[in-house]
């Protein structure tokens, strides 16, 4: 399935890069680089915002969804504050990424790298409808259990 969307290259992006697209046929992410200015220094538990150099126009009923790479992750503790981006079909601003370093040592961020992927995703939309008590709300085996409730191992 093929989704339509428009991207709009800002000066910071560097062409040479080439166009924004997948790896492989079958990947469901396409990487996004970081396009800063200067290189980033992020310490250890330390958050910024990275600019990536593009906007982008998403056909309605769908969403861009940031997330990181498993690479950086386990190479550097490269992560993200919000754990997934979510980016409405409506927004037209640069996409930046709100990264942290969750690793014991300094990041450089370098203007280039390889620091996220974009997945595409189809957006389901809920109607709420208000009850009055919890009985008013459907009985399941489940229950109020939560963390931890379905064993330890």
């Amino acid at each position: 399935m093929k989704v339509k969307a428009k991207i709009l290259y800002l000066p910071n992006y560097d062409k040479s890069w080439g166009p924004m697209k997948y790896a492989y046929n079958t990947d469901t992410g396409f990487d996004i680089r970081a396009c800063n200015t200067d290189d980033i220094i992020l310490k250890s538990y330390e958050r910024c915002l990275i600019p990536t150099g593009f906007k982008i126009a998403i056909e309605p009923g769908y969403a861009l969804q940031i997330r990181p790479r498993s690479g950086n992750a386990i190479k550097l503790g490269l992560s993200f504050a919000n754990a997934i981006g979510t980016i409405d079909n409506e927004y037209r601003g640069e996409i930046c990424v709100i990264a942290i370093n969750l690793g014991t040592e300094p990041i450089t961020i370098q203007k280039g790298m390889r620091i996220a992927q974009g997945v595409i995703e189809p957006v389901i939309q809920c109607e709420f409808e208000e009850v009055n008590n919890e009985n008013d709300l459907s009985t399941t085996q489940r229950s109020d259990k939560g963390f931890g409730s379905s064993g330890t191992n």
